[in-house]
C-alpha cells in the first residue's frame, strides 16, 4: 500500500460505520452524505481487498477483516485528535461544533433549558444534543467517541475515566396539594410523612428496568414494613405528573421536585427516613481534558448547576 497517497479521511469513516454500522448514521456523524460514506467505503475495500462490512437486514456487519482493524484505527485516530485538540483553540460563537450528552429525564428537565438559554444567545451554531442511556453503559459511550459528556449519580470510573461533582441531592415525597390523608395526619408541606402513612398511601416508583424496589425498601424491611407501589415509569417527569392527577405518592430528588411543584399543584414531604444524599457528577473521557471545546462545555455546565442546597 502506498500510504503517501493515502486519504486518512478514509480512516474516519472506516471509524464511524463501525460505531453506527449505517452509512446514514456514519455521515452524519463525520458530515457527509450517505453516498460520500459509500463512495469511501467503496475505495477503502479496494485499498484493503475485503468487503469490511456486509448487509444483514438494517445494518452493515463487519467483517472479520473490519472488527481486527477496529482498535487499531480508533487508538489512531485518538492519537491524531489529541494532537490536534492540545492546542486547537475553540471559540464558541464562531464554532458549529456539535456536542452529545449523556443523561436521564431528570438533567434534561433540570440542566438543559438552563444551558440553552446560557449558551445559545453567544454560541449561535454550536448544537447541543442529550440522549439517554443505562448508567451500565454510558462509559463505553465515553470510550467509543458517541458521548462528549456523561451526567449521572456517582459511579465508580475506570482510570481513563475524569469526573467532577456538580452538586448533591437527595429524594424526597410529593404528593397533589390536599391528599386527602396527608391532610387528615395535620402533615404540613416540608415536614416528614411519617412510616405508617408513607406505606399506607399507593406509591408511583420511577423505574428505568421495571424494579418495584427503590432506595428506602431496605430500611422499611428493617421496621417490618414495606409499601405498596401501584405503578412504575422510567422517567422522573411521569412520576411528577402521576402524582398530579391521582391520589399516588411519589419519591424524586429535591431540585427536580422544586421545579415542578408549583407549575403541577405538588406538595413536597420528607421521607419518614433520612434520604442518602447523592452525588450527582460529570463525566468525561481524559483523553479529551485538554479539548478546548469539551472544557468550555464542561465550565457551561459547572454554571448551571449551582443549586440551592
Amino acid at each position: 500500500m502506498n500510504l503517501a497517497a493515502f486519504d486518512l479521511n478514509l480512516l474516519r469513516v472506516f471509524d464511524a460505520m463501525m460505531l453506527e454500522l449505517s452509512t446514514v448514521r456514519a455521515g452524519e456523524r463525520v458530515g457527509l452524505s450517505q453516498p460520500a460514506v459509500s463512495s469511501a467505503l467503496g475505495r477503502l475495500r479496494a485499498i484493503l481487498g475485503d468487503e469490511l462490512f456486509v448487509r444483514d437486514g438494517n445494518r452493515m456487519m463487519p467483517t472479520p477483516r473490519a472488527l481486527q482493524l477496529k482498535e487499531p484505527v480508533r487508538q489512531a485516530l485518538v492519537q491524531i485528535e489529541e494532537a490536534l485538540a492540545a492546542s486547537a483553540a475553540f471559540d464558541p460563537q464562531t464554532s458549529t461544533r456539535s456536542f452529545m450528552l449523556v443523561g436521564s429525564d431528570y438533567f434534561s428537565t433540570l440542566l438543559m433549558p438552563k444551558l440553552a438559554a446560557r449558551v445559545t444567545p453567544t454560541a449561535h451554531s454550536v448544537v447541543l444534543q442529550m440522549m439517554d442511556y443505562p448508567s451500565a453503559d454510558v462509559f463505553g459511550l465515553l470510550s467509543d467517541g458517541k458521548a462528549d459528556i456523561v451526567l449521572d449519580r456517582a459511579l465508580e470510573t475506570p482510570e481513563w475515566i475524569a469526573s467532577q461533582r456538580l452538586f448533591r441531592s437527595w429524594l424526597v415525597c410529593i404528593a397533589r396539594r390536599g391528599h386527602p390523608l396527608i391532610s387528615a395526619r395535620e402533615i404540613r408541606p416540608g415536614e416528614a410523612l411519617s412510616a405508617d402513612v408513607f406505606c399506607a398511601i399507593p406509591q408511583v416508583l420511577r423505574s428505568a428496568d421495571g424494579s418495584r424496589s427503590g432506595t428506602i425498601d431496605p430500611a422499611l424491611q428493617k421496621l417490618g414494613l414495606s409499601r405498596k407501589v401501584a405503578i412504575t415509569v422510567p422517567h422522573f417527569q411521569a412520576v411528577a405528573l402521576a402524582v398530579a392527577t391521582t391520589d399516588l405518592l411519589g419519591s424524586i430528588p429535591v431540585h427536580f421536585a422544586r421545579q415542578v411543584a408549583e407549575r403541577l399543584d405538588l406538595d413536597i414531604f420528607m421521607p419518614p427516613m433520612e434520604s442518602p444524599a447523592m452525588d450527582v457528577t460529570m463525566y468525561w473521557h481524559r483523553r479529551l481534558d485538554r479539548d478546548a471545546g469539551n472544557a468550555w462545555l464542561r465550565e457551561q455546565l459547572v454554571a448551571v448547576a449551582s443549586f440551592e442546597p
